[in-house]
């Protein structure tokens, strides 16, 4: 069950190396742009932080940071990546509909949570792609070349040498 939902799927290079880039964007921006902000200031942010479902200012900033810190990491690496784009769609989700109010333009916008949101649902949807860990962990096969690892898992597909591997 856990490699059907980790193992990326076997993608071109092409597609894996726009996913890898896409893990990346999305992965460092929120990292650096909010997630380490949110880490660093905690004390300061917690009594004020909103709270849009009632769980208190603390604990939603707690899995905020979670979700903005881990969630961030795990895709960068690309290990646990559907779990970790979906516990980042859930952040984007609340902060897009409850925080902003869905409002894309004027004050206090939306707008990035949305574009966020719209990255991270692809990666849950997507993947990892070829280059990542989970391709490593999950394909199951003991390689470390991940492009390697997951085309063993399909027989049918070629070998290095082009020709397949299985009749």
């Amino acid at each position: 069950m856990l490699k059907k939902i980790f193992l990326p799927s076997d993608d071109s290079d092409l597609t894996s190396m726009a996913l890898f880039v896409a893990r990346l964007w999305f992965g460092l921006a929120m990292l650096f742009n909010h997630g380490f902000t949110k880490l660093a200031n905690y004390s300061d942010l917690a009594p004020t932080f909103p709270d849009p479902l009632g769980l208190g200012h603390e604990l939603t900033l707690s899995l905020v940071v979670f979700a903005e810190v881990l969630g961030a990491l795990l895709l960068v690496v690309g290990l646990c990546t559907r779990l970790a784009a979906f516990v980042l769609v859930i952040d984007m989700f609340v902060a897009f509909l409850m925080v902003h109010k869905t409002e894309l333009s004027g004050q206090n916008n939306g707008e990035l949570a949305f574009l966020y949101l719209a990255g991270y649902v692809v990666l849950l949807i997507a993947g990892a792609g070829l280059f990542s860990l989970d391709t490593v962990v999950f394909a199951g096969t003991g390689r470390t070349n991940g492009w390697t690892a997951a085309k063993a898992v399909d027989k049918s597909a070629p070998d290095d040498t082009g020709k397949p591997t299985a009749n």
